[in-house]
């Protein structure tokens, strides 16, 4: 259910609103069957035995709390709707990420219904990965559902778990209370968040001695306590949850005087903004320190591979950087729309057509990576796309202006046979052997 029309519009077409491998395929088998998508809100409310509050929660933008703490005005919204329409008793499951303790609000929210209903607050978060979000959903690692510790809530816990446990083992599906079920989405991406800055300042310390941030990770990630996971050093995390949910977790460590710990989890972010900032600049110091009039390409916008979402992509802030310092830049990515790319720029790094002269002049998206890089000063890799790995570096290399620049972001290339082709690499985390003469 939706209130937009055009969102569900595109749900019932052929062409979804989202990229993400395999949906197409279940959508396609589901519509019309057990699976609809309308705008008829109130209707479904109305004969709904469970309802899911799947909105929005974005960092605020104004106000107390700007720039760290969500913003849960949509599930309010929802909340007050289910209780203005319903005529029945309901289970409301948060499926949003949400501030712990939120639950509450939507129970007193429900509670305040003038006709006696009673309603049950459960918290679902969603653990599914953007790129594998079907592997995911039929195999999940777990699934966490949080409700009140009464007779009532237990009970609605166990008709949630019911369904679940149509395909998911019941040992995979973990039951706590409400408030631990809405901080473990807040931790777990906290933490996935935290190695991701840990190594990216591992490669800093790597570049500066000659060591091998590939190196590290694998011989750290052979510790069982430790593992191998999210420790691929790279340009720096994006996408719509870690960034967010970290600064969610800091806003509550200083709502409860919490500061040590607030300040702790804050340089995971700290740490991301500065891997971007060392990114960009090491374009435009390895570039004789000016890109001015430069054509630069940028391969990959996504936060990742296999989706389409730019939500604090590292590459827009990079675009960002090298903007300013006056680069022409031709971006490619299979998946990312010029428009999306665009309402992102300005939401998140202010950088709109109004304020920024020139910039479709600046800016061009090309519809395949070789045009992309012909004549190019320089190739970004920015997004993991398996794409990248394959193409004709040698006949890239021919069209491109010399010296030939490799940015490897992301540390997917092959940077010998790319040194033996002629090109500069430089990666992340990785020693360049111009630099030291004993690797």
């Amino acid at each position: 259910m939706d209130i937009n029309q055009k969102q569900i519009d595109a749900w019932n077409s052929e062409t979804l609103p989202i990229y993400e491998p395999g949906l197409p395929e279940v959508v396609k088998e589901c519509r019309g069957k057990n699976l609809f998508f309308s705008t008829a809100v109130d209707d479904e409310i109305e004969k709904a035995d469970i309802i899911f509050i799947s909105v929005n929660t974005p960092t605020k933008t104004k106000g107390i709390g700007a720039g760290r703490a969500a913003n849960i005005k949509n599930c309010e919204l929802c909340a007050r709707q289910i209780a203005k329409v319903a005529t029945s008793n309901k289970i409301v499951v948060e499926k949003s990420t949400v501030p712990v303790r939120t639950a509450q609000a939507i129970a007193r929210v429900l509670k305040s219904n003038d006709k006696g209903l009673s309603f049950q607050v459960l918290s679902n978060p969603e653990f599914l990965a953007e790129g594998t979000a079907i592997d995911d959903l039929f195999a999940p690692d777990r699934v966490l559902i949080g409700g009140q510790q009464t007779p009532e809530g237990l009970a609605a816990a166990e008709k949630l778990v019911s369904v679940y446990a149509n395909w998911v083992p019941r040992e995979r599906i973990l039951t706590t209370n409400l408030w631990s079920s809405e901080l473990s989405k807040l931790v777990a991406n906290a933490f996935l968040a935290q190695r991701v800055s840990s190594i990216n300042s591992i490669s800093a310390l790597c570049e500066a001695t000659g060591a091998d941030v590939s190196e590290i990770s694998r011989a750290v990630g052979m510790d069982d306590r430790i593992g191998k996971r999210f420790l691929q050093s790279s340009v720096g995390f994006g996408g719509s949850c870690f960034q967010k949910d970290i600064l969610n977790l800091v806003y509550l460590c200083e709502t409860f005087g919490l500061e040590e710990c607030a300040h702790y989890w804050n340089q995971v972010v700290v740490m991301n903004d500065y891997q971007k900032k060392r990114f960009s600049e090491k374009v435009v110091g390895s570039m004789f320190n000016t890109v001015t009039g430069k054509k630069i390409a940028m391969l990959g916008y996504a936060f990742k591979k296999d989706t389409g979402d730019v939500r604090e992509t590292p590459s827009m802030f990079v675009l960002r950087d090298l903007l300013q310092e006056g680069s022409r830049m031709h971006i490619y990515d299979p998946q990312v729309t010029r428009d999306d790319m665009w309402i992102e720029m300005d939401y998140t790094c202010g950088v709109n057509h109004d304020n920024t002269p020139g910039l479709d002049e600046s800016v061009i998206t090309e519809t395949d990576a070789y045009s992309a890089c012909d004549g190019a000063h320089a190739i970004c890799i920015l997004t993991e796309w398996d794409e990248f790995k394959t193409l004709d570096y040698e006949k890239i290399f021919k069209s491109m202006a010399k010296p030939a620049f490799i940015f490897d972001g992301r540390n997917i290339l092959d940077h010998a046979a790319l040194r033996k082709i002629g090109y500069e690499v430089h990666c992340i985390g990785k020693p360049d052997p111009t630099k030291f003469t004993d690797l």
